[in-house]
Order: structure tokens, then C-alpha cells, then sequence
């Protein structure tokens, strides 16, 4: 979660005043709520002002919690909060009041949640488990006053589903006794091998591993990363979870997003594949064959997925790993050009092990759920692309699932979307360079900032098959494709002037066969 304090109070000048006005159409009549412009219709959003990372991400008693960095009176970022939302399916959202709010001890930064199923921490009412938050305190006095040691953690807990929460009166837990500027980000999972609860949090340039018997009492175990993975800016939301290859080969996987430095520019996540004794964490020599000094590996090569974690206590019988990510990049977020709200979240994922040729690789798929949106779909029929075909339009909102074959090593091919004005999106494929690409440039309003399309930005090719596969989900503002079974994500956002109303497939030069392909339309997440 980076937090540019800094440029924030020139910022907060400039656009306070933006916020507290519904969007209104050119003709001057207040747009209907969830149907703005730029409104994503597939992905969270809050119904107004500014939200970041999602936090606390907790499975209980039938209902996907999702919470998030939330300012309330403001579309850019300020003093922080819990927003909160539930869902029953991870794709229909109910809003529901803020969760936590700031208080003496600072803004409430970004963290996680874990049912207390033991309740270990002896939080919980009449036989029933408390949900446990643990969240980083920001004390902005203390920071104004020019010492390092104003983020520590916190816990709160809930006997009510989530719907309130109390603050723990021994907060912090765990004060920030090495004056670290970055110490935030805690998250939790109880590890069953090692009997006990396990946390994981960044500061700065490094990841710290805690221990704990009931989620109270901390103690410091190990660090991790400072002579690992990429470090072109701060490590922030780190994830350590356990994950089993197709084969039952068990591994444990380290997320951590970074901001700057990320492959494309700006804010990025990249992970690490290795083995957890209840200690430490150590990389796996099979991991990354291919990538030197022990840099870690992208987990989305697009420009707007940041600060993504996992699901906390997903069923047993689900048997997977559900992560979402905030859809947006540092380098722009604040100023792109939304009113009413700024920010949303990508589609839930489940996140899967592989061993490849270069090692282990994380892939990552759109959850099943997101059949949910589809009613009805249409076939292409199998064909050679001579240089464009148009596809079937679906108001701005569709699933295209698409299979290539024949593919010339010259081939340069993808999917184009575009309007009435000219503007135009393009996401493809270049054989001879390898790698998949997008280009936003003509795509819409991008001078809000010199950072948004100021160049093309790519993603490497896992696969060594013949066949290619492009998955892609496509929203009102933003495009998210899994290709090749979800080993290379982009997830990307743009601005039309006006809605994209045309879809195509287009060949710019070499051979190609459109060997299948099938066109969902795809139905708002949010009521009419």
C-alpha cells in the first residue's frame, strides 16, 4: 500500500472539492448510480470516493468478506479506513457501513483477517469464533514530528459476522521497536504443520515472519528478501500461503507487491516459490531457472494490479486459492479521470502451482464464479484470419475465449476494440518478439498523466506450444487477459470519451487459424 504523502497535500487541494458531486452527462443530467462513465460493470468499486488495497479478505459462515483502504470525504487518497463489502458469490457485492476508523493510535493502513476457529485469542462469545482483523496503525503526528517509528500493528475483533468490531486494548501488538519508516502490510494464515498462527509483513526492502500462539503475543522469527527479487521501490502486502502442484508436490508461495519497480512501471507484484519450516522462508533452486540473482517472478505483467493477497478460511472442499488485486497503478490513480469514486478491484482469481520447464510458476485464472454473468454465448466458427474479423458486441461487456493455431512466426495478431471517435484498444500477440502486448495510446484520455501510455507495454510468453490461448474479460474501463491457461496475466485500464462498440479480431501480418472461439456477453454485477 504506498501512501505518496508528500505530493497528497497539494493533491487534496486541487480535487477535495470534486468528490461530493454525483457525474453528470454531458446534456447536464445526474447519471443513475453504478452507471457513470468509466463505472467498471464487472469489478468492485465503492459507490464513492477513493479506495486502494483490499484488505482483511476472509471466508466465514457463508459470505466472501472484502475489505478495503477507504477515505470517505475524498476521491483522492487521505486518512485511511476499513470500507467494507460481502458477497455470496465473490462477483454480487453488498455494501455494508465502514469498519474500522481511525483513532488516537493512527489511520488504520492495510492488513487481514483469520476466523479465530480455537479462539485462541479468547475474543469469542458463547462458543462461537471471533473474526480477528490485524491492521497497520499510521500515526500521522508522530510521522509530522520526523520519527521513524510511526507504523505498528493492531488487532480488532468481531462476534457479529464482521458487522462491528472492537479495537484490542493492548494495541499495539507489535510496536515498531527498530524505528522502521515502512513497517506495515500484516498477513496472517494459521499454519497446521508448525501449530500456530503465522504472520508475514513488509518493511521496506524485506519481508519480517512472526509467530504467534494466540494472535496477541508476537514473536520475530525470521526476514526475508533483502538480497531477493527486484527492488526498484518499497515491498508492501506480502502473502505467505502454502500451495500443492497438480502432482501433490507442496510449496509455499510469497507474494509481494512492489512500488516502483514493477516490469511494465509503477506498481507491480511479484512472488517467490520455496519451503516454510514454521521459521523461515527459503526459495526453491527449481523455482526460477530462468531468472537470475533470485529476482522473483510477475504475478500480472500489466500496469493496474497492486497490492493483491488471498482469501483467509476458504472450505476445505473449495481446494483452492482465491486472490483479487486493486486495479490501479501509483504512478496515476489518483488523478485518473473518475469523479464519484476513484478505483477498483480485478476479478477474484484462483491462483495455481505448476512446474514448467523454468521452474515453478504461479498461473492465475478467473475464479468459476464469473460464469455467473453469462447467459448465453456464440461460437465463431473455425477459420483463417485474412487481416480482421468482427466479433460479436455485447455493450461494452464480454468474455472472449479465444484459440489460435498455425501460428507463422511473423504473426502479429490480438483483439482491438474502438468507437465512433476513433479511439482504439488493442491487446495481441507478436510472434517474432514472443511476448503478449497492449497499447493504450489512442485508446481515450490518458493526459492526466505522462506515465499512462507513454509506451507499449509487454508480457513474455511462458508457453512453448504451438497453440496459443487468449481469455479476455472486458469491462467498461479496463481489459484483464489470461493467456496460455493463466501463465501470463495483463490486467489493464483506459478512458474512452465514449463507450468502445466494436470488437475484432485482427491479423497485422504473418498466418494465422482461428481454431475456436466462443463470445460471452456478460451482465452487470450491479442492479439496473
Amino acid at each position: 500500500m504506498s501512501k505518496p504523502l508528500r505530493f497528497l497535500c497539494v493533491v487534496l487541494l486541487l480535487l477535495t472539492g470534486m468528490n461530493a458531486f454525483a457525474q453528470r452527462s454531458a446534456n447536464g443530467k445526474k447519471m443513475k448510480p453504478y452507471r457513470e462513465p468509466h463505472r467498471p460493470q464487472l469489478h468492485f468499486s465503492p459507490k464513492a470516493n477513493w479506495m486502494n488495497d483490499p484488505n482483511g479478505m476472509v471466508f466465514f459462515e457463508d459470505e466472501y468478506h472484502l475489505f478495503y483502504q477507504y477515505y470517505p470525504d475524498s476521491n483522492v487518497w487521505g486518512p485511511m479506513h476499513w470500507g467494507h463489502a460481502v458477497s455470496k458469490d465473490l462477483m454480487h457485492w453488498q455494501h455494508l457501513p465502514i469498519a474500522l476508523y481511525p483513532d488516537s493510535l493512527g489511520y488504520i493502513f492495510s492488513g487481514s483477517a483469520v476466523v479465530d476457529w480455537k479462539n485462541s485469542s479468547g475474543f469469542g462469545k458463547n462458543g462461537k469464533p471471533p473474526l480477528v482483523a490485524m491492521f497497520t496503525y499510521h500515526n500521522m503526528a508522530h510521522e509530522k514530528a520526523g520519527r521513524k517509528d510511526f507504523q505498528y500493528q493492531g488487532i480488532a475483533y468481531s462476534n457479529d459476522n464482521g458487522r462491528s468490531w472492537t479495537k484490542y486494548s493492548g494495541n499495539p501488538v507489535i510496536p515498531n521497536k527498530d524505528k522502521i519508516q515502512d513497517f506495515r502490510d500484516p498477513k496472517v494464515i494459521w499454519d497446521e504443520a508448525s501449530r500456530q498462527w503465522v504472520m508475514v509483513f513488509a518493511a521496506f526492502d524485506h519481508v519480517k515472519i512472526w509467530t504467534s500462539p494466540d494472535l496477541k503475543n508476537w514473536i520475530h522469527r525470521s526476514d526475508f528478501g533483502k538480497e531477493s527479487g527486484a527492488h526498484g521501490g518499497i515491498w508492501e502486502c506480502p502473502d505467505l500461503l502454502p500451495m500443492k502442484t497438480e502432482d501433490g508436490t507442496e510449496k509455499w508461495v510469497l507474494l509481494v507487491s512492489i512500488n516502483p519497480g514493477a516490469p511494465n512501471g509503477g506498481s507491480g507484484t511479484q512472488y517467490f516459490v520455496g519451503d516454510f519450516d514454521g521459521v523461515s522462508f527459503r526459495p526453491d533452486p527449481a523455482f526460477a531457472a530462468d531468472t537470475p540473482k533470485g529476482r522473483g517472478v510477475w504475478l500480472d505483467y500489466g500496469r493496474d494490479n497492486y497490492a493483491g493477497v488471498t482469501w483467509s478460511d476458504l472450505p476445505a472442499a473449495q481446494n483452492r486459492r482465491v486472490f483479487m488485486g486493486w486495479m490501479s497503478n501509483w504512478d496515476y490513480a489518483q488523478v485518473v479521470p473518475t469523479t464519484v469514486w476513484r478505483s477498483a478491484m480485478t476479478l477474484p482469481r484462483t491462483l495455481s502451482l505448476h512446474k514448467t520447464t523454468k521452474g515453478y510458476r504461479v498461473f492465475s485464472n478467473p475464479v468459476e464464479e464469473t460464469r455467473l454473468l453469462s447467459k448465453t454465448f456464440k461460437r465463431l466458427k473455425p477459420q483463417t484470419i485474412v487481416k480482421s474479423i468482427a466479433l460479436p458486441q455485447a455493450k461494452g461487456l464480454m468474455q472472449l475465449d479465444l484459440t489460435f493455431s498455425d501460428i507463422s512466426i511473423d504473426a502479429d495478431f490480438g483483439i482491438a476494440l474502438s468507437n465512433e471517435k476513433g479511439e482504439r484498444y488493442v491487446i495481441g500477440f507478436d510472434a517474432a518478439k514472443g511476448h503478449y502486448y497492449s497499447d493504450r495510446s489512442k485508446a481515450g484520455a490518458h493526459d492526466f498523466s505522462e506515465k499512462f501510455a507513454q509506451k507499449i507495454h509487454i508480457a513474455p510468453r511462458l508457453s512453448q506450444e504451438g497453440v496459443l490461448k487468449m481469455q479476455l474479460f472486458i469491462d467498461a474501463a479496463a481489459v484483464e487477459m489470461f493467456a496460455d491457461g493463466g501463465s501470463t496475466v495483463m490486467t489493464e485500464l483506459f478512458f474512452p470519451s465514449s463507450p468502445f462498440t466494436k470488437v475484432e479480431l485482427f491479423l497485422n501480418k504473418g498466418v494465422l487459424k482461428l481454431s475456436d472461439g466462443v463470445v460471452w456477453p456478460l451482465e452487470s454485477i450491479w442492479k439496473k
